[in-house]
C-alpha cells in the first residue's frame, strides 16, 4: 500500500510539473536568487557604509587630495600588476552576458572595493555604480560552478547580479531589475532573466537594508498638470539631456584614448590624473565637484545653482575616470543631470525641482541606452506624478544620444533607427 501510494504521488507531481514547468524554473532561480542576493546585498551595505565613512573624513581633512596622485600611482600599479584580468570592469560583465567565457575571477570584488574607496577618499570625482555592479557580478558568477549553470542559466545569473548590484546601492529594486535586463543590450530586454531579476534586486535590496545603510532621498514638490505646452518644455529638455549624454560618453572615450597613447606606462595615467585634479581642487579653492557630490544633486532640488556646475563636474568625472580611478559614472551623471536641469529652470518654465529630476535620470539614460529602468527610477526616487515627464525627456534624451555610450561593449540588439538596422549586432565601441 505505502509503494503504491508513493508511486502514485511521483506520477501526481510529474505530471504538475509538466504542465507547470514554469514552477520548476520559479523553485530554482527563488532558491539562487535568494542566495547571491544575500552575499550581493552585504557587500553593496559594507560599500556604503564605507563610501559614507571615507567621503566625511576626506571633508574633515581636505589637505589629503594632495595625496590623490600617489593614491592614483597605487590603483595603478595594483591593476597593472595584478588585475588585468578584470581591468575591464562593467565591460568584462557585458561581454560574458553576451558571450560567456572563464568564470569572473572573485578579485574582482575587492580590488575595485579598495580601488573606488582610494578614489574617494583622495578626492577623485566618481561614483560608486559601477564597482558595486562589478562586486555582484563577481561574487555572484562564483557560484556558476557549484549551481551547474549552463551557459544560458549563466547569463540570466549574472543579469540578475547586476540588477541586485544597481538597486541596491541606488535603493531602487525596481529600476536595478530593469536596468539588469537593459544596459548590455541597446534596444532590446532579456525578458527570460525578469523573474530572477526582480527577485534578486529586491531581496539585496532588503539585506542592503538590514545592514541599515542609508540612501539618499529626493523631493519634487510639485508637478504641473499635463498641457500641450509642458509636454513640449519636456521634448525640449530632453533634447538637451540627450546632447550631455552624448558629450559625456564620447568626451570619456576620447580622453581615455589620450591617456593610453600619450602615457605608456599604465600606472603613471592616474597619477597625471590626479596631479590635474588636485591642483585644480586648490586652485578653486572648493570640493565641490569632487567624489559623489550628492549634497549638490539634493541642493539642484531647491535653490538655483551656478548655471556651469554640470560642466566642471563633467570635466573632473571624465579626467579622474580616464585615468584610470576606479568608481562609477552613474552618480556624476545624476549630479551633471540635476545640475544642467537646474540651470534650464532659467529659462523653461517647468518648476527647477521637475527640472533636476527630470536631468537626474535622463543624462543618465541617453549615456547608457536604459529609458525604461531610468524613468522606473525616477518614479521610486520622485513619485509617481512625475513619471509622464521623466518618461518623455528620458526617451528623447536616449534618442538623440545616437549610438554612444559609456559602456563601449554595449552591443546594438535593435537600432534607434530604423535606417540603420545593418548595426544591429554591432558593439559600441566597433562604430
Amino acid at each position: 500500500m505505502q509503494k503504491s501510494a508513493f508511486k502514485k504521488s511521483k506520477l501526481s507531481l510529474r505530471f504538475f510539473f509538466r504542465h507547470y514547468p514554469g514552477l520548476i524554473y520559479i523553485l530554482k532561480w527563488t532558491l539562487f536568487s535568494l542566495i547571491i542576493g544575500s552575499f550581493i546585498g552585504s557587500a553593496s551595505a559594507g560599500f556604503l557604509i564605507s563610501l559614507d565613512w571615507v567621503t566625511n573624513f576626506r571633508e574633515d581633512h581636505i589637505w589629503m587630495i594632495a595625496f590623490l596622485p600617489v593614491a592614483g600611482l597605487l590603483i595603478g600599479l595594483l591593476y597593472h600588476y595584478y588585475g588585468r584580468n578584470v581591468e575591464a570592469g562593467n565591460n568584462l560583465l557585458i561581454d560574458n552576458i553576451h558571450h560567456p567565457k572563464d568564470i569572473i575571477p572573485l578579485r574582482m570584488a575587492p580590488f575595485v572595493y579598495l580601488g573606488t574607496i582610494v578614489t574617494h577618499l583622495f578626492g577623485g570625482s566618481a561614483g560608486r555604480e559601477g564597482t558595486a555592479i562589478q562586486m555582484a557580478g563577481s561574487i555572484a558568477d562564483q557560484f556558476s560552478k557549484p549551481f551547474r549553470l549552463s551557459s544560458s542559466d549563466r547569463k540570466i545569473l549574472l543579469i540578475a547580479a547586476v540588477a541586485g548590484g544597481f538597486g541596491s546601492v541606488f535603493g531602487t529594486p525596481l529600476a536595478g531589475a530593469i536596468f539588469g535586463m537593459e544596459f548590455f543590450l541597446l534596444g532590446r530586454i532579456r525578458y527570460n532573466a525578469i523573474f530572477p531579476a526582480f527577485l534578486t534586486a529586491a531581496f539585496a535590496d532588503w539585506i542592503t537594508k538590514l545592514w541599515q545603510a542609508k540612501h539618499t532621498h529626493y523631493h519634487i514638490d510639485f508637478v504641473p498638470e499635463l498641457s500641450l505646452p509642458n509636454l513640449l518644455y519636456a521634448i525640449i529638455a530632453g533634447l538637451i539631456f540627450g546632447i550631455c549624454a552624448s558629450t559625456f560618453s564620447k568626451l570619456m572615450h576620447k580622453t581615455s584614448d589620450i591617456f593610453r597613447t600619450k602615457i605608456q606606462y599604465p600606472p603613471l595615467r592616474p597619477v597625471v590624473g590626479g596631479i590635474i585634479v588636485a591642483a585644480a581642487v586648490f586652485l578653486m579653492g572648493s570640493s565641490k565637484y569632487i567624489g559623489l557630490g550628492i549634497p549638490v544633486i539634493v541642493e539642484s532640488f531647491s535653490n538655483q545653482l551656478p548655471s556651469y556646475d554640470f560642466a566642471l563636474k563633467m570635466i573632473f568625472t571624465i579626467i579622474t575616470l580616464s585615468a584610470g580611478f576606479k568608481g562609477g559614472e552613474v552618480t556624476p551623471l545624476f549630479f551633471i543631470g540635476a545640475t544642467l536641469g537646474n540651470a534650464l529652470a532659467l529659462f523653461i518654465p517647468l518648476p527647477l525641482a521637475l527640472l533636476a529630476g527630470m536631468g537626474f535620470v535622463a543624462v543618465f539614460a541617453g549615456a547608457t541606452n536604459t529609458p525604461i529602468a531610468c524613468t522606473i527610477m525616477a518614479i521610486e526616487l520622485f513619485g509617481v506624478e512625475c513619471g509622464v515627464y521623466v518618461a518623455i525627456a528620458c526617451v528623447v534624451s536616449y534618442l538623440l544620444s545616437g549610438n554612444t555610450s559609456i559602456y563601449k561593449n554595449q552591443q546594438i540588439g535593435e537600432a534607434k533607427n530604423p535606417r540603420f538596422s545593418s548595426l544591429e549586432g554591432k558593439r559600441i565601441s566597433d562604430l
